[in-house]
């Protein structure tokens, strides 16, 4: 792909996702959540690889239905309150179906089975863009009519992501679709405490994007994609598998790591709303993705090198130190922080 169609495209990208965090008239945000579906689909068709078109038409699809819902439940509360406004969704039935295709679009349960096909036939740059850049837009929406949402939707919804992004996580070798089914879970803890504290599920989306950002990007720079190689990457350069592992560890949340802190002010929240019976649930489910994140960190960095003469050993490469670079590693020493603050 010539660099000025990529330029143009990624343009495209950032200045939709701007324009819908910008906007306050619905027509206007839809129009910009379409331009963004339209500009990703050539990056995530960019490889030639039949599983490459099968993951952008599969996108397209998703959230084509996604838009369909998100114009239809605009047009309706216009019909009924008179105003293109998006802070104004008083009707229970239009915010809810809103919820629903703004979910349907972040991926989120029960619309989430598009998340780890797609993520599997694309690139780990296009999975750490669906990952990161692409929840932007539609978390910045959902936010913004959190006060009209129902709470037993919310909680419902984020229940079942943490559970199914757990479970399905587990039964995993392909390191793109456990990524997949870690950003269902995280989906899952940001949108169950969306209606009792929004500031609460921003933070847990930003510091996930925080700590899945340099975790893709190593993965990248060791050609780690299935569970097999992590199990030789340490042939490629030990101290990136050391902090590999403990970026793995904090994405997962467990203490003191910088990804504790979200699940611990979320907790905290539903046990202050008494819903004590949800926060057990909620941790409860946390431990399903844990397991596969643990399972992660040990091959990478605990596992002891393979002494056979049949192991497949990567070769290590001289790494140029680029600007690009820079980034993950800045932002590696902001996720292995101690939680432990007031």
């Amino acid at each position: 792909m010539q660099a000025t169609a990529m330029t143009a495209i990624f343009m495209g990208l950032t200045m939709s996702s701007i324009f819908v965090m910008l906007s306050n008239n619905w027509l206007l945000a839809w129009l910009n959540l379409e331009m963004n579906t339209l500009a990703i689909l050539p990056v995530i068709s960019k490889t030639k690889h039949p599983r490459a078109v099968e993951a952008s038409t599969k996108y397209f699809l998703t959230q084509t239905i996604a838009s369909c819902l998100l114009l239809f439940s605009c047009t309706t509360n216009a019909w009924y309150t008179g105003t293109w406004s998006i802070t104004q969704m008083d009707d229970t039935y239009t915010s809810t179906i809103m919820l629903l295709a703004l979910t349907m679009k972040a991926g989120t349960v029960p619309t989430h089975f598009w998340l780890p096909e797609v993520m599997q036939g694309s690139t780990l740059t296009t999975t750490l863009l669906m990952s990161t850049w692409q929840k932007i837009a539609p978390m910045a929406l959902i936010y913004s009519i959190s006060n009209h949402a129902s709470p037993n939707i919310t909680l419902t919804l984020g229940l079942l992501s943490t559970t199914f992004g757990g479970w399905g996580g587990m039964n995993q070798t392909q390191l793109r679709k456990m990524m997949a089914y870690s950003s269902i879970t995280n989906m899952g803890w940001t949108v169950m405490v969306l209606t009792l504290q929004p500031k609460a599920s921003m933070i847990s989306i930003i510091i996930y994007i925080i700590t899945i950002t340099p975790t893709i990007f190593m993965l990248e720079l060791t050609s780690t994609k299935t569970l097999q190689n992590m199990t030789t990457s340490w042939s490629t350069s030990p101290t990136t598998t050391t902090t590999l592992a403990l970026l793995l560890l904090s994405t997962a949340g467990l203490p003191p790591l910088t990804g504790f802190i979200p699940k611990l002010l979320i907790l905290n929240e539903l046990v202050t709303q008494n819903l004590t019976p949800t926060a057990v649930a909620a941790a409860t489910a946390s431990l399903l993705s844990l397991i596969f994140y643990l399972r992660m960190a040990y091959l990478t960095a605990l596992l002891n090198a393979p002494g056979s003469a049949t192991s497949a050993i990567k070769w290590r490469q001289k790494i140029e130190t680029k600007a690009t670079t820079l980034t993950p590693t800045a932002l590696t020493a902001m996720t292995i922080l101690p939680a432990m603050t007031k």
